[in-house]
Protein backbone atom coordinates (compact mmCIF):
# COMPACT_ATOMS: atom_id res chain seq x y z
CA UNK A 1 0.00 0.00 0.00
CA UNK A 2 1.53 3.38 -0.87
CA UNK A 3 2.11 5.62 1.89
CA UNK A 4 -0.13 8.01 -0.33
CA UNK A 5 -3.26 6.25 -0.35
CA UNK A 6 -4.56 8.05 2.80
CA UNK A 7 -3.65 11.80 3.20
CA UNK A 8 -1.30 13.24 6.11
CA UNK A 9 -2.00 13.14 10.09
CA UNK A 10 -2.16 16.76 10.66
CA UNK A 11 -1.25 17.25 14.51
CA UNK A 12 -1.30 20.87 16.47
CA UNK A 13 1.25 20.99 18.89
CA UNK A 14 -0.14 23.30 22.13
CA UNK A 15 3.70 23.93 23.67
CA UNK A 16 6.75 24.29 21.96
CA UNK A 17 9.24 24.58 24.65
CA UNK A 18 11.68 21.67 25.28
CA UNK A 19 10.20 18.48 24.70
CA UNK A 20 7.65 20.51 22.02
CA UNK A 21 11.15 22.27 20.02
CA UNK A 22 12.47 17.97 20.46
CA UNK A 23 9.45 16.90 18.71
CA UNK A 24 8.93 19.02 16.21
CA UNK A 25 13.00 18.71 15.40
CA UNK A 26 12.71 14.46 15.41
CA UNK A 27 9.71 14.68 13.59
CA UNK A 28 11.24 16.44 10.48
CA UNK A 29 14.48 15.15 10.55
CA UNK A 30 12.93 11.63 10.55
CA UNK A 31 10.04 12.35 8.57
CA UNK A 32 10.75 9.08 5.72
CA UNK A 33 11.58 6.87 8.38
CA UNK A 34 8.54 7.86 10.79
CA UNK A 35 6.24 7.73 7.07
CA UNK A 36 7.32 4.39 6.63
CA UNK A 37 6.30 3.14 9.81
CA UNK A 38 3.12 4.93 10.09
CA UNK A 39 1.65 4.33 6.25
CA UNK A 40 1.15 7.56 6.45
CA UNK A 41 2.77 11.49 6.63
CA UNK A 42 2.49 12.91 10.40
CA UNK A 43 2.79 16.71 10.19
CA UNK A 44 2.90 19.40 12.48
CA UNK A 45 0.95 22.16 10.81
CA UNK A 46 -0.47 23.97 13.72
CA UNK A 47 1.37 25.28 16.96
CA UNK A 48 0.03 27.31 19.61
CA UNK A 49 2.49 28.92 21.99
CA UNK A 50 2.90 32.36 24.08
CA UNK A 51 5.67 33.12 22.88
CA UNK A 52 4.76 33.46 19.32
CA UNK A 53 8.05 35.44 18.12
CA UNK A 54 10.17 32.57 19.17
CA UNK A 55 7.67 29.84 17.93
CA UNK A 56 7.96 31.14 14.63
CA UNK A 57 11.76 31.10 14.48
CA UNK A 58 11.73 27.12 15.72
CA UNK A 59 8.94 26.16 13.11
CA UNK A 60 10.83 28.32 9.98
CA UNK A 61 7.39 28.69 7.97
CA UNK A 62 6.88 24.77 8.18
CA UNK A 63 3.92 25.21 10.18
CA UNK A 64 0.89 28.06 11.59
CA UNK A 65 1.64 29.36 14.78
CA UNK A 66 -0.27 31.68 16.94
CA UNK A 67 -1.50 31.94 20.97
CA UNK A 68 -4.39 30.73 20.44
CA UNK A 69 -4.96 27.36 21.92
CA UNK A 70 -8.45 26.99 22.00
CA UNK A 71 -8.94 27.84 18.47
CA UNK A 72 -6.12 25.29 17.68
CA UNK A 73 -8.04 22.36 19.86
CA UNK A 74 -11.02 23.63 17.87
CA UNK A 75 -9.44 23.59 14.46
CA UNK A 76 -11.53 21.10 11.68
CA UNK A 77 -8.24 20.47 9.65
CA UNK A 78 -6.35 19.08 13.19
CA UNK A 79 -6.95 15.30 13.53
CA UNK A 80 -4.40 15.17 17.18
CA UNK A 81 -3.48 17.65 19.78
CA UNK A 82 0.04 17.54 21.13
CA UNK A 83 -0.02 18.82 24.88
CA UNK A 84 3.38 19.45 26.08
CA UNK A 85 1.85 22.61 28.41
CA UNK A 86 1.79 20.89 31.26
CA UNK A 87 0.05 21.67 35.18
CA UNK A 88 -3.30 20.70 36.24
CA UNK A 89 -5.30 24.14 34.77
CA UNK A 90 -5.27 25.05 31.34
CA UNK A 91 -3.67 22.13 30.36
CA UNK A 92 -7.01 19.97 31.74
CA UNK A 93 -9.27 22.55 30.11
CA UNK A 94 -7.65 22.13 26.27
CA UNK A 95 -7.29 18.59 26.43
CA UNK A 96 -10.99 18.23 27.90
CA UNK A 97 -12.21 20.60 24.82
CA UNK A 98 -10.07 18.75 22.16
CA UNK A 99 -11.42 15.55 23.15
CA UNK A 100 -15.18 17.20 22.53
CA UNK A 101 -13.81 18.62 19.45
CA UNK A 102 -13.29 14.69 18.40
CA UNK A 103 -9.72 15.20 18.31
CA UNK A 104 -7.12 12.61 19.35
CA UNK A 105 -4.93 13.64 22.04
CA UNK A 106 -1.39 13.00 22.67
CA UNK A 107 0.63 14.15 26.16
CA UNK A 108 3.36 14.27 28.53
CA UNK A 109 1.69 15.79 31.30
CA UNK A 110 1.85 13.04 34.08
CA UNK A 111 0.81 15.44 36.58
CA UNK A 112 -2.60 16.29 34.41
CA UNK A 113 -3.18 12.00 34.18
CA UNK A 114 -2.36 11.16 37.84
CA UNK A 115 -4.97 13.40 38.87
CA UNK A 116 -7.82 14.11 36.13
CA UNK A 117 -6.98 10.71 34.55
CA UNK A 118 -9.96 8.98 34.99
CA UNK A 119 -12.13 12.08 33.96
CA UNK A 120 -10.25 12.47 30.60
CA UNK A 121 -10.32 8.11 29.69
CA UNK A 122 -13.92 8.24 30.16
CA UNK A 123 -14.53 11.30 27.93
CA UNK A 124 -12.31 9.72 25.30
CA UNK A 125 -13.98 6.53 25.24
CA UNK A 126 -17.67 8.39 25.25
CA UNK A 127 -15.95 10.01 22.17
CA UNK A 128 -14.08 7.13 20.77
CA UNK A 129 -10.81 9.22 20.80
CA UNK A 130 -7.16 8.39 21.64
CA UNK A 131 -5.50 9.60 24.27
CA UNK A 132 -2.01 8.33 24.41
CA UNK A 133 0.89 9.10 26.97
CA UNK A 134 4.04 7.06 26.42
CA UNK A 135 5.81 10.78 27.46
CA UNK A 136 4.04 10.99 30.91
CA UNK A 137 6.56 8.63 32.67
CA UNK A 138 10.18 7.61 32.23
CA UNK A 139 10.70 10.09 29.31
CA UNK A 140 12.23 8.02 26.04
CA UNK A 141 12.04 4.72 27.87
CA UNK A 142 9.01 2.59 26.40
CA UNK A 143 7.58 2.01 30.05
CA UNK A 144 3.60 2.10 29.34
CA UNK A 145 3.98 0.40 25.80
CA UNK A 146 5.46 -2.64 28.04
CA UNK A 147 3.52 -2.46 30.58
CA UNK A 148 0.07 -2.21 28.02
CA UNK A 149 1.34 -4.57 25.57
CA UNK A 150 4.52 -6.47 25.55
CA UNK A 151 3.35 -7.59 29.45
CA UNK A 152 -0.62 -8.46 28.33
CA UNK A 153 0.29 -11.84 29.31
CA UNK A 154 1.43 -11.27 33.11
CA UNK A 155 -0.45 -10.98 36.72
CA UNK A 156 2.18 -7.92 38.02
CA UNK A 157 3.33 -8.98 40.86
CA UNK A 158 5.26 -5.59 41.47
CA UNK A 159 6.90 -2.38 39.90
CA UNK A 160 9.71 -0.43 41.46
CA UNK A 161 10.99 2.74 40.00
CA UNK A 162 13.82 5.06 39.91
CA UNK A 163 11.75 7.55 37.68
CA UNK A 164 12.50 11.06 38.69
CA UNK A 165 16.48 12.36 37.47
CA UNK A 166 16.81 15.53 39.87
CA UNK A 167 16.88 13.13 42.94
CA UNK A 168 18.55 10.27 41.51
CA UNK A 169 21.09 12.84 40.64
CA UNK A 170 21.40 14.49 43.87
CA UNK A 171 21.65 11.38 45.59
CA UNK A 172 24.69 9.61 43.01
CA UNK A 173 26.46 12.24 44.14
CA UNK A 174 25.81 12.84 47.61
CA UNK A 175 27.14 9.03 47.75
CA UNK A 176 30.03 9.64 45.64
CA UNK A 177 31.45 13.29 46.64
CA UNK A 178 30.29 12.93 50.40
CA UNK A 179 28.43 16.33 49.77
CA UNK A 180 25.23 17.37 51.68
CA UNK A 181 22.02 17.28 50.33
CA UNK A 182 21.94 21.15 49.91
CA UNK A 183 25.02 21.83 48.45
CA UNK A 184 24.16 18.65 45.63
CA UNK A 185 20.59 20.32 45.00
CA UNK A 186 22.47 23.98 44.18
CA UNK A 187 24.92 21.75 42.10
CA UNK A 188 21.96 20.56 40.26
CA UNK A 189 19.84 23.62 39.29
CA UNK A 190 23.27 24.98 37.71
CA UNK A 191 23.36 22.03 35.54
CA UNK A 192 19.69 22.29 34.76
CA UNK A 193 18.90 19.10 36.20
CA UNK A 194 17.01 20.92 38.83
CA UNK A 195 14.09 23.49 38.23
CA UNK A 196 14.51 27.16 40.10
CA UNK A 197 11.72 25.46 42.23
CA UNK A 198 12.63 22.06 42.97
CA UNK A 199 9.35 21.48 45.27
CA UNK A 200 8.04 18.79 43.21
CA UNK A 201 11.04 16.95 42.43
CA UNK A 202 12.95 16.70 45.88
CA UNK A 203 9.75 16.37 47.55
CA UNK A 204 8.81 12.98 45.81
CA UNK A 205 5.71 14.47 43.83
CA UNK A 206 6.70 14.01 40.07
CA UNK A 207 7.60 10.49 40.94
CA UNK A 208 4.10 9.96 42.28
CA UNK A 209 2.23 11.26 39.56
CA UNK A 210 4.35 8.36 37.85
CA UNK A 211 4.04 5.78 39.57
CA UNK A 212 0.31 6.43 40.27
CA UNK A 213 0.01 5.49 36.00
CA UNK A 214 1.97 2.58 36.27
CA UNK A 215 0.14 1.47 39.16
CA UNK A 216 -2.93 1.15 37.64
CA UNK A 217 -1.88 0.11 34.23
CA UNK A 218 -0.54 -2.52 36.14
CA UNK A 219 -3.61 -3.17 38.14
CA UNK A 220 -6.60 -2.46 36.33
CA UNK A 221 -7.29 0.23 38.97
CA UNK A 222 -8.20 3.52 38.44
CA UNK A 223 -5.72 6.64 38.72
CA UNK A 224 -5.90 7.70 42.45
CA UNK A 225 -3.18 10.00 42.72
CA UNK A 226 -4.47 11.16 46.43
CA UNK A 227 -4.04 8.38 48.02
CA UNK A 228 -0.57 7.86 46.96
CA UNK A 229 2.42 8.04 50.08
CA UNK A 230 4.68 10.62 48.94
CA UNK A 231 8.45 11.54 50.81
CA UNK A 232 11.04 13.06 49.53
CA UNK A 233 14.95 13.09 49.64
CA UNK A 234 15.01 16.71 51.52
CA UNK A 235 15.53 14.72 55.05
CA UNK A 236 18.18 12.36 53.96
CA UNK A 237 21.30 12.47 55.85
CA UNK A 238 25.12 11.80 54.04
CA UNK A 239 25.12 10.08 57.10
CA UNK A 240 22.49 7.51 55.97
CA UNK A 241 23.76 7.03 53.14
CA UNK A 242 27.02 6.28 54.69
CA UNK A 243 26.34 3.91 56.55
CA UNK A 244 23.89 1.82 53.77
CA UNK A 245 26.93 1.36 51.58
CA UNK A 246 28.86 -0.27 55.29
CA UNK A 247 25.91 -2.60 55.06
CA UNK A 248 25.82 -2.92 51.39
CA UNK A 249 22.65 -0.71 50.12
CA UNK A 250 22.57 2.37 48.13
CA UNK A 251 19.51 4.68 48.90
CA UNK A 252 17.09 5.58 45.76
CA UNK A 253 14.28 7.68 45.37
CA UNK A 254 11.64 4.75 44.74
CA UNK A 255 8.30 4.78 43.48
CA UNK A 256 6.74 1.49 44.35
CA UNK A 257 3.56 -0.50 43.80
CA UNK A 258 2.82 -3.58 44.71
CA UNK A 259 0.04 -5.71 45.02
CA UNK A 260 -0.42 -7.42 48.45
CA UNK A 261 -1.62 -11.08 48.47
CA UNK A 262 -2.76 -12.42 51.77
CA UNK A 263 -3.98 -16.51 51.72
CA UNK A 264 -3.87 -16.47 47.96
CA UNK A 265 -5.89 -13.88 48.05
CA UNK A 266 -5.12 -9.96 46.44
CA UNK A 267 -6.21 -7.59 49.59
CA UNK A 268 -4.77 -3.97 47.74
CA UNK A 269 -2.96 -2.37 45.88
CA UNK A 270 0.60 -0.41 48.13
CA UNK A 271 1.36 2.96 46.13
CA UNK A 272 4.15 4.64 47.76
CA UNK A 273 7.14 7.14 46.71
CA UNK A 274 10.12 7.42 49.35
CA UNK A 275 13.84 6.78 49.70
CA UNK A 276 14.42 3.13 49.59
CA UNK A 277 17.51 1.22 50.76
CA UNK A 278 18.41 -1.36 47.51
CA UNK A 279 20.79 -4.09 48.14
CA UNK A 280 23.52 -2.90 46.00
CA UNK A 281 23.86 -5.85 43.79
CA UNK A 282 21.10 -5.15 42.46
CA UNK A 283 21.19 -3.51 38.85
CA UNK A 284 18.47 -0.96 39.72
CA UNK A 285 20.67 0.29 42.56
CA UNK A 286 23.66 1.40 40.02
CA UNK A 287 21.43 3.45 37.97
CA UNK A 288 23.18 6.97 38.49
CA UNK A 289 22.95 10.22 37.69
CA UNK A 290 20.08 11.68 35.91
CA UNK A 291 19.00 8.39 34.22
CA UNK A 292 15.97 6.47 35.37
CA UNK A 293 14.86 2.83 35.42
CA UNK A 294 11.53 0.89 36.13
CA UNK A 295 12.12 -2.60 37.24
CA UNK A 296 8.94 -5.23 36.81
CA UNK A 297 8.28 -7.99 38.11
CA UNK A 298 5.66 -10.55 36.55
CA UNK A 299 4.26 -13.95 37.13
CA UNK A 300 5.30 -15.43 33.93
CA UNK A 301 8.24 -13.05 32.33
CA UNK A 302 10.09 -12.86 35.91
CA UNK A 303 11.83 -9.69 36.18
CA UNK A 304 12.24 -7.49 33.75
CA UNK A 305 14.19 -3.72 34.22
CA UNK A 306 13.47 -0.59 31.27
CA UNK A 307 16.54 1.79 31.55
CA UNK A 308 17.13 4.92 30.08
CA UNK A 309 17.22 8.90 29.64
CA UNK A 310 13.96 10.01 31.65
CA UNK A 311 13.71 13.69 30.59
CA UNK A 312 15.14 15.65 27.42
CA UNK A 313 13.77 17.22 24.71
CA UNK A 314 14.83 14.18 22.22
CA UNK A 315 13.90 11.30 24.42
CA UNK A 316 10.71 12.74 25.65
CA UNK A 317 10.24 13.78 21.89
CA UNK A 318 10.89 10.02 20.48
CA UNK A 319 8.19 8.86 23.03
CA UNK A 320 5.85 11.66 22.33
CA UNK A 321 5.97 10.59 18.32
CA UNK A 322 5.52 6.94 18.89
CA UNK A 323 2.20 7.68 20.35
CA UNK A 324 1.74 9.83 17.17
CA UNK A 325 2.56 6.63 15.00
CA UNK A 326 0.19 4.47 16.95
CA UNK A 327 -2.26 6.58 16.82
CA UNK A 328 -1.97 7.12 13.41
CA UNK A 329 -1.78 3.74 12.49
CA UNK A 330 -5.23 3.05 14.73
CA UNK A 331 -7.01 5.95 13.41
CA UNK A 332 -9.44 3.64 11.46
CA UNK A 333 -9.92 1.10 13.66
CA UNK A 334 -12.82 0.47 15.67
CA UNK A 335 -12.80 2.20 18.79
CA UNK A 336 -13.28 -1.32 20.63
CA UNK A 337 -10.43 -2.72 19.00
CA UNK A 338 -7.83 -0.54 20.17
CA UNK A 339 -4.96 -0.85 23.13
CA UNK A 340 -7.79 1.08 26.43
CA UNK A 341 -6.13 3.23 27.79
CA UNK A 342 -5.04 1.63 30.90
CA UNK A 343 -4.61 -2.14 29.51
CA UNK A 344 -7.41 -3.50 30.77
CA UNK A 345 -11.18 -2.91 29.21
CA UNK A 346 -12.84 -0.05 31.39
CA UNK A 347 -15.63 -2.08 32.68
CA UNK A 348 -13.32 -4.75 34.02
CA UNK A 349 -11.54 -2.13 35.98
CA UNK A 350 -10.82 -3.63 39.73
CA UNK A 351 -12.39 -1.74 42.79
CA UNK A 352 -9.11 -3.14 44.67
CA UNK A 353 -8.32 -0.84 47.62
CA UNK A 354 -4.51 1.41 47.60
CA UNK A 355 -3.61 0.58 50.97
CA UNK A 356 -2.98 3.36 53.66
CA UNK A 357 1.39 3.42 54.22
CA UNK A 358 0.74 1.77 57.86
CA UNK A 359 -0.57 -0.91 56.38
CA UNK A 360 2.34 -1.67 53.35
CA UNK A 361 4.84 -4.82 54.14
CA UNK A 362 8.30 -4.27 54.08
CA UNK A 363 12.35 -4.09 55.79
CA UNK A 364 13.34 -1.24 57.68
CA UNK A 365 16.93 1.05 58.42
CA UNK A 366 16.48 2.09 61.89
CA UNK A 367 19.16 5.12 63.22
CA UNK A 368 19.59 5.84 66.65
CA UNK A 369 21.48 7.88 68.29
CA UNK A 370 21.68 6.46 72.11
CA UNK A 371 23.72 7.05 75.04
CA UNK A 372 26.85 4.99 74.96
CA UNK A 373 25.20 3.23 78.24
CA UNK A 374 25.41 -0.68 79.08
CA UNK A 375 22.09 -2.34 78.32
CA UNK A 376 21.41 0.23 75.76
CA UNK A 377 20.92 -2.23 72.65
CA UNK A 378 19.17 -4.85 74.97
CA UNK A 379 16.21 -2.28 75.67
CA UNK A 380 15.63 -1.71 72.05
CA UNK A 381 15.98 -4.92 70.81
CA UNK A 382 13.30 -6.08 73.44
CA UNK A 383 10.57 -3.01 72.36
CA UNK A 384 11.08 -4.73 68.51
CA UNK A 385 10.74 -8.26 69.94
CA UNK A 386 7.63 -7.41 71.71
CA UNK A 387 6.42 -5.70 68.31
CA UNK A 388 7.07 -8.88 66.83
CA UNK A 389 9.80 -7.29 64.18
CA UNK A 390 12.49 -9.17 63.57
CA UNK A 391 16.22 -8.52 63.32
CA UNK A 392 18.17 -8.50 60.76
CA UNK A 393 21.72 -7.09 60.92
CA UNK A 394 22.99 -4.63 63.42
CA UNK A 395 26.11 -1.89 63.05
CA UNK A 396 27.11 -0.12 66.30
CA UNK A 397 29.57 2.54 65.82
CA UNK A 398 32.39 3.08 68.46
CA UNK A 399 31.77 6.57 69.77
CA UNK A 400 33.85 9.35 69.29
CA UNK A 401 37.28 9.81 70.92
CA UNK A 402 35.15 12.18 74.20
CA UNK A 403 32.08 11.20 73.74
CA UNK A 404 29.70 9.51 75.33
CA UNK A 405 27.07 9.23 72.97
CA UNK A 406 26.69 6.95 69.22
CA UNK A 407 25.05 5.35 66.52
CA UNK A 408 23.47 2.29 66.34
CA UNK A 409 21.84 1.40 62.94
CA UNK A 410 19.43 -1.63 62.81
CA UNK A 411 17.91 -3.59 59.70
CA UNK A 412 15.10 -5.19 60.15
CA UNK A 413 13.38 -8.01 58.47
CA UNK A 414 9.90 -7.37 56.63
CA UNK A 415 7.34 -6.21 58.44
CA UNK A 416 3.87 -4.08 58.49
CA UNK A 417 4.37 -0.34 58.78
CA UNK A 418 2.27 0.38 62.00
CA UNK A 419 4.27 -2.15 63.92
CA UNK A 420 7.14 -0.20 63.28
CA UNK A 421 5.67 3.29 63.81
CA UNK A 422 4.36 2.09 67.85
CA UNK A 423 7.81 0.33 68.52
CA UNK A 424 9.51 3.76 67.16
CA UNK A 425 7.28 5.19 69.69
CA UNK A 426 8.36 3.60 72.13
CA UNK A 427 12.05 3.75 71.49
CA UNK A 428 12.31 7.71 71.72
CA UNK A 429 10.61 7.15 75.13
CA UNK A 430 14.23 5.53 76.00
CA UNK A 431 15.82 8.28 78.27
CA UNK A 432 19.35 6.93 76.22
CA UNK A 433 17.93 7.58 72.95
CA UNK A 434 18.86 10.91 72.73
CA UNK A 435 16.81 12.15 69.12
CA UNK A 436 14.66 10.89 66.74
CA UNK A 437 14.64 7.72 65.08
CA UNK A 438 15.65 7.90 61.45
CA UNK A 439 13.49 5.43 60.10
CA UNK A 440 14.22 4.67 55.78
CA UNK A 441 11.91 1.99 54.36
CA UNK A 442 13.79 -1.01 52.67
CA UNK A 443 13.22 -3.26 49.62
CA UNK A 444 15.34 -6.16 49.10
CA UNK A 445 13.56 -6.92 45.02
CA UNK A 446 14.27 -10.54 44.72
Amino acid sequence: MSVEKFGPVRVGLLGIGTVGSGTFEVLSRNAAEITRRAGRRIEITRVADLDTARASALVAGRARVDADARALVADPEIDIVVELIGGYGIARELVMSAIENGKHVVTANKALLAVHGNEIFAAASRKGVMVAFEAAVAGGIPIIKALREGLTANRIDWIAGIINGTTNFILSEMRDKGLSFDTVLAQAQQLGYAEADPTFDIEGVDAGHKITILSAIAFGIPVQFGKAHIEGITGLQSADITYAEQLGYRIKLLGVTRRRVVDGRAIGVELRVHPTLIPERRLIANVEGAMNAVWVKGDAVGHTMYYGKGAGAEPTASAVIADLVDVARMLTADPGNRVPHLAFQAESLSDLPVLPIGEIETAYYLRLRVADEPGVLADITRILADAAISIDAVLQREPAEGENQTDIILLTHRTIENRVDAAIARIQALSTVLSGVTRIRLEELN
